[in-house]
């Protein structure tokens, strides 16, 4: 349930904050005194579109709080856990969002920052919203379809059936496809072949280029690195001059000298003896890698043609070696189911028809728990229909039969309805007047309280086109799902007020120059004054009246 909302600078709200209790929860007003405002500050918790328009004038921004205590958390851990965040703690969840006329909107889950997704997902599972026109919802044949598939608990069912579905056409496709490339695959056959052959004809090898352009590099300048190693030898070893290791054994005779005499002053060159023979083995090395150094003009052209042919099939196929080999690797695939169609035409028509012989089967089980469930629905939805004040009126959910299989099954419902006696059945949507259509969802809502674990339910003024005996009938309604539920009714019917476990009044008053919204809990007398109010006025008849509301409650 519900346990608090808090609102701060929304509308007309500048700060309130509603403690609810369980059970049908009644909110009443004058018209015009903020009441929709608890509905968007819901619209915000659940994640739906941000209106900053609606940010109290002269502030920033504006926030809401929600608070839910879960007696079952475990559809929402799933999502929280998905989300990265923790678990509920003793089934508390808390929700705030906040909106800013800057557009740094931000969002939070028992204090962790989620998207605006993980809030909508959280929504679907924390609360069922029901506005004037939400029972057009009944007009969508999917919708019924959800409502019947509920009512008959076959969520496990349907998820097992979908994924086969999926899989089914999944094959279908890949097989249409590979027909389809048969009658177009003699140009893409020619054109893999020459693809690949043309890969395959350069020998490419991951890695060879960075090391082919590495001798290409030495190549190509081998006279200058001859003559760099030519200075650097004659520089150690001395040409005309004498050279730096000539020098170095001059210095070391002196060194050699300088310790007969001061046996003390070794320590002074330790590590002359090691840079002589560092210098030494560098001459040798250089004499060496100068001596490898071979200019090869006809190992020069093959590198050049080398890197000209992978230039070019990085042009063709990919922006590296190992990419062109990916290209070779993925059209050699292409060219192998092409050349071997027969085999996989075979392969894949076996693979459809294994998969639809899956769906059929799955498709039957729903098929029949729909056939079973659909008359138990029909018959429970009659029954509140005519606590409702339908008390001839005939609702049947008819089943129809698609011709193919969809993604929902084999067949499609159609909640049938005739409200008076010795009218026809005709589709809902055709059928029911605004009125009417609010009392069928009121009583569809009622047949799957059981199987509904959404936790608060809100109606928004649904009874808005019923009269004083029915609205009564839709207050008894509503009374009944709060046994199981959650309740919140935003009514302007009495009769339907009188009978809500806590009743809240939402009020506007000026204060200084400012109009604020506040709501609160009235009980007892104030209770008794809002009900003759929402009666006609506070006349003693109106009072009277009031009072058997509550007395019949």
């Amino acid at each position: 349930m519900l346990s608090f909302l808090k609102i701060r600078n929304l509308a007309l709200v500048e700060d309130v904050t509603w403690d609810l209790a369980p059970g049908l929860v009644g909110v009443t007003g004058e018209t015009g005194a903020g009441k929709s405002i608890i509905v968007g500050a819901l619209k915000l918790i659940l994640g739906e579109r941000a209106d900053r328009s609606l940010i109290r004038t002269g502030q920033d921004t504006c926030t809401v709080e929600a608070s839910f205590h879960l007696k079952d958390s475990r559809a929402v851990d799933a999502v929280l856990n998905e989300a990265g965040l923790d678990p509920c703690q003793d089934g508390e969840l808390l929700i705030k969002r906040a909106v800013s006329t800057g557009g740094a909107n931000k969002q939070f889950v028992n204090c962790s920052p989620v998207t605006i997704q993980v809030l909508k997902s959280l929504g679907e599972l924390l609360v069922d919203l029901h506005g004037p026109h939400d029972h057009q919802s009944l007009n969508s044949q999917e919708r019924q379809l959800e409502m019947l598939d509920k009512a008959a608990g076959l969520e496990d069912t349907l998820s097992t059936y979908e994924d086969a579905w999926k899989q089914w056409r999944s094959a279908v496709t890949e097989l249409d496809d590979l027909e389809n490339s048969e009658r177009a695959g003699t140009q893409q056959l020619d054109m893999l072949k020459f693809q690949v052959n043309e890969i395959a004809a350069a020998q490419l090898k991951p890695g060879e280029e960075e090391e082919i352009e590495s001798r290409h590099r030495i190549a190509a300048n081998g006279a200058r690195l001859a003559e760099l190693c030519g200075a650097i030898t004659s520089r150690l070893s001395g040409g005309e001059d004498a050279g730096l290791l000539d020098a170095l054994r001059e210095i070391g005779r002196s060194i050699h000298e300088l310790e007969k005499i001061d046996p003390a002053s070794a320590k002074l060159f330790e590590g002359f003896q090691s840079a002589q023979i560092e210098l030494t083995e560098l001459e040798s090395s250089v004499q060496d890698y100068a001596e490898d150094l071979e200019i090869d003009p006809a190992e020069l052209a093959q590198l050049d043609q080398r890197i000209h042919t992978i230039q070019t099939l990085k042009r063709k196929y990919g922006n590296t070696v190992q990419a062109i080999l990916d290209f070779q690797a993925e059209a050699e695939a292409k060219l192998a189911k092409i050349e071997n169609r027969g085999e996989e035409l075979e392969r894949l028509t076996k693979l459809v028809a294994d998969r639809r012989a899956l769906v059929n089967k799955i498709g039957k089980q729903l098929s029949d728990k729909r056939g079973k469930a659909a008359p138990k629905l029909a018959k429970e939805v009659a029954t509140h229909l005519a606590d409702l004040g339908f008390k001839r009126s005939v609702f049947e959910a008819q089943l129809d039969k698609l011709e193919a299989p969809s993604r929902h099954g084999f067949e499609a419902v159609d909640f049938q309805f005739a409200p008076n006696p010795g009218e026809p059945l005709k589709p809902l949507r055709l059928t029911a007047s605004s009125g009417e259509m609010s009392r069928v969802l009121l009583a569809v809502k009622s047949a799957l309280a059981k199987q509904d674990i959404v936790p608060l339910m809100v109606f928004d003024e649904i009874d808005a086109n019923v009269g004083g005996n029915i609205a009564e009938a839709v207050g008894r309604k509503m009374a009944s799902l709060g046994a199981t539920h959650q309740v919140i009714a935003i009514t302007h019917f009495p009769q339907v007020a009188s009978l809500a476990k806590s009743h809240f009044v939402v009020t506007k008053d000026i204060i200084g120059d400012r109009t604020k919204s506040t709501i609160r809990e009235i009980t007892a007398d104030e209770r008794l004054e809002e009900l003759a109010r929402m009666l006609g006025g506070k006349i003693e008849s109106a009072r009277e009246h009031a009072r058997a509301l509550l007395a019949g409650a």
